[in-house]
């Protein structure tokens, strides 16, 4: 966190010319490794620049001041993340199962978390946020020490795993990916068996209490693999780690059985239970081993929504640099409403029209956002008011197995009478 400029150097707070490049050049490691990972955990929420007024910045030599335009270039394109009641819950939520869970004594199966939601509505955000506050915590209590590690081993402490679920999902290329996050050693042409105890050891030695399986969305149970990497993860549950899975829309894809959206709660209720199967599946062991949460987008229709939804937008303007910007310059008049109309509330929008309205305010030298700027800015759609409140879910997912068509039976003509003619032609 960078501290108030003083009056004598406005930008003593500054990086230097070769950490800015750094910061350009060095890129960032991907979350579904170890490495990367860490990076993030550590580096979340830091790029926060030092506070000039457009005299201050005038006064400050030109090489500093191209320095700070281009550090704050990189500020204002990653804003830190904000607290909103949608995010609240969903935190709430993964506080309280990874607390309860990591006191559990000798339950042979934790409950898990599936957070669903549309795109762009911060799942993968707000659930990276909250396991790697986990971590800090986790590793505070231990003192940064592996509890129960065996004396004379060097196995990397991490009590937060994230890995994507692959594309083309099996069980195989599943336990791949989460080896991989470790960058273990292990034969290519190794068994699915094998692979499952790889895992079940990388899990345990690495003292692991969180397995996030990000885009889970990819499966779909009419897919036999897809079936076989779902009890997979039913699998993991037994290790004593809690899993943690996020997706667009889950409840469509059949990994729970049918739901229902309730808008007075806006979350998904679970009708009572039915013998249902799908291929072989029973579905209903998935729905009782995790909860399932619906990450919102803001509303702007009471005053309790208006306010959650305000004070986002001020929390966004405190750290936006721009030479000219005032207070107030997202929230004052009509910018709410406009924003709101342009965005219809998906943070994710929100704040992609915000970092190229930043962008295109320090090209054209206006410093400032502005209803006139932001019109210039092209979103996926400009009209967000139409976003879905209520998220389909299919009844049934589709299946590969086509029913048998019954092949009609052909009509016996041989005593159609075919009319005068027709017995004419034959007799003569």
């Amino acid at each position: 966190m960078s501290q108030s400029p003083s009056a004598d150097d406005p930008l003593a707070d500054l990086p230097s010319r070769a950490r800015i490049a750094e910061l350009i050049l060095q890129g960032r490691p991907h979350r579904d490794t170890y490495a990367g990972w860490q990076h993030y955990r550590t580096h979340r929420g830091q790029l926060i620049p030092p506070p000039l007024t457009t005299n201050q910045w005038r006064s400050a030599p030109t090489a500093r001041r191209t320095d700070y335009d281009l550090y704050r270039r990189i500020t204002n394109v990653n804003l830190p993340l904000q607290r909103t009641p949608m995010q609240e819950k969903v935190t709430r939520l993964i506080r309280r199962r990874l607390n309860g869970n990591t006191l559990k004594q000798d339950d042979p199966t934790l409950a898990g978390v599936m957070v669903s939601g549309w795109g762009n509505y911060g799942k993968t955000t707000t659930v990276c946020s909250a396991a790697a506050a986990f971590e800090d915590q986790w590793l505070q209590l231990h003192s940064y020490l592996l509890p129960g590690a065996i004396p004379g081993t060097s196995d990397l402490h991490a009590p937060v795993v994230y890995v994507s679920t692959p594309v083309t999902a099996t069980p195989k290329s599943t336990c791949v990916s989460i080896l991989n996050f470790f960058r273990a050693d292990f034969r290519r042409s190794a068994t699915l068996p094998e692979l499952v105890r790889l895992v079940s050891d990388s899990l345990r030695d690495h003292g692991v209490k969180v397995l996030v399986l990000d885009d889970i969305s990819r499966l779909r149970m009419h897919r036999a693999d897809d079936q076989d990497v779902l009890d997979l993860m039913r699998a993991l549950m037994s290790l004593d780690v809690t899993l943690i899975l996020t997706g667009v829309n889950i409840p469509a894809t059949g990994l729970l059985r049918e739901a229902k959206w309730d808008k007075a709660t806006a979350q998904w209720i679970m009708p009572q239970l039915e013998s249902t199967r799908i291929h072989g599946l029973e579905v209903t062991q998935t729905e009782h081993r995790f909860e399932l949460v619906e990450l919102d987008r803001f509303r702007y229709t009471t005053a309790e929504q208006i306010t959650a939804f305000l004070n986002h937008l001020r929390g966004i303007e405190v750290h936006v640099r721009l030479l000219n910007a005032k207070k107030g310059m997202l929230t004052d008049g009509a910018m709410p409403e406009y924003l709101m109309r342009r965005t219809g509330g998906v943070v994710g929008l929100l704040g992609r029209l915000i970092e190229d309205g930043t962008q295109e305010a320090m090209d054209s030298g206006r410093e400032a956002l502005d209803e006139d700027l932001l019109d210039e800015i092209v979103l996926r759609r400009d009209d967000m008011t139409d976003a879905p409140d209520e998220p389909a879910v299919p009844k049934d997912p589709p299946t590969t197995r086509r029913s048998p068509r019954t092949k009609r039976r052909t009509r016996n003509t041989v005593f159609d009478d075919r009319g005068p003619r027709a017995a004419e032609d034959q007799t003569g």
